[in-house]
């Protein structure tokens, strides 16, 4: 059984890397995926632990990709981390969040939240500071006792602390994942609010510029969707892939490689992305 979504501290994520392989090990499973939000940061750690365990570690990202006014995330898996172009489009995206967490601070500011960014800096990593981290220090300063409601209040989309990020278009997101090396697929379609016309639309689009794989098992998804997304798979010829989703602390009632504690993803899902990866 494997997990090829999950999240560490180098984005929204509460866990390290080296935890994650703990928890991994713990929940015996044989292969895990570091999908962290625009960033390869934490992967050389993973990896590293990796190699101390009978757990193998999967190179993995979750881009968001510039999709209107919907969410669009795109993950890769088994690029080479080090690649140039690759992590110079990343250090572009790093750029753009220090000027967005530059423009919240002052909204939240003028709002009458007290922060810093010391404030901030005591919930990151490394200074890898996102929207999670503005909620844990709000939390922290008694102005809110609960993230889904910051979110709802401040932080969400269109919300009055919203800030635009950078994004790349979805081809872009594919074209750098295989360029390195790698498989790309469509994330969590069920959170998308696409009809199936609509998704498969999409699905051709990118298939076009190199798409390798669409998310069909998610903790989010129900089992009609995952059949559905499955039946696209089959058509346009992708690995189906699928995973936890996992964020530690942020997700209690979510665990490492089962989700809600229906999800089983098999190995030969992997063996079907290194195949494709090597081709």
């Amino acid at each position: 059984m494997i997990d090829l979504h999950c999240h560490s501290v180098f984005s929204d994520g509460t866990n390290t890397p080296e935890e994650l392989i703990a928890l991994a090990e713990q929940g015996g499973l044989t292969a895990l995926a570091l999908t962290d939000h625009d960033t390869t940061d934490g992967l050389f750690r993973f990896m590293a632990a990796g190699e101390k365990t009978a757990v193998q570690t999967v190179s993995g990202i979750e881009f968001s990709a510039e999709f209107g006014e919907n969410t669009l995330h795109i993950l890769g898996y088994l690029f080479d981390p080090a690649h140039a172009e690759l992590q110079s489009a990343l250090e572009w995206v790093r750029d753009g969040r220090s000027e967005r967490n530059a423009r919240i601070l002052e909204k939240l500011n003028r709002l009458g939240y007290d922060l810093t960014y010391e404030d901030l800096r005591r919930h990151s990593v490394d200074d890898l500071i996102g929207r999670p981290h503005f909620a844990a220090a709000l939390i922290e300063k008694g102005h809110f006792k609960s993230k889904d409601k910051i979110f709802q209040q401040l932080l969400g989309k269109g919300k009055a602390a919203y800030v635009e990020r950078r994004r790349f278009e979805p081809e872009v997101c594919v074209e750098l994942i295989r360029k390195a090396g790698g498989v790309a697929a469509i994330a969590h379609p069920g959170q998308m609010k696409l009809a199936a016309r609509g998704l498969r639309r999409l699905v051709k689009r990118l298939k076009e510029a190199g798409l390798g794989g669409l998310e069909v098992w998610h903790p989010t998804h129900q089992p009609h969707q995952s059949a559905s997304f499955l039946r696209i798979c089959e058509d346009f010829e992708l690995i189906a892939t699928g995973g936890s989703d996992f964020h530690g602390g942020l997700t209690p009632d979510l665990s490492l490689g089962r989700g809600f504690g229906e999800l089983k993803i098999s190995d030969t899902v992997l063996d079907l992305l290194r195949q494709r990866a090597a081709g």
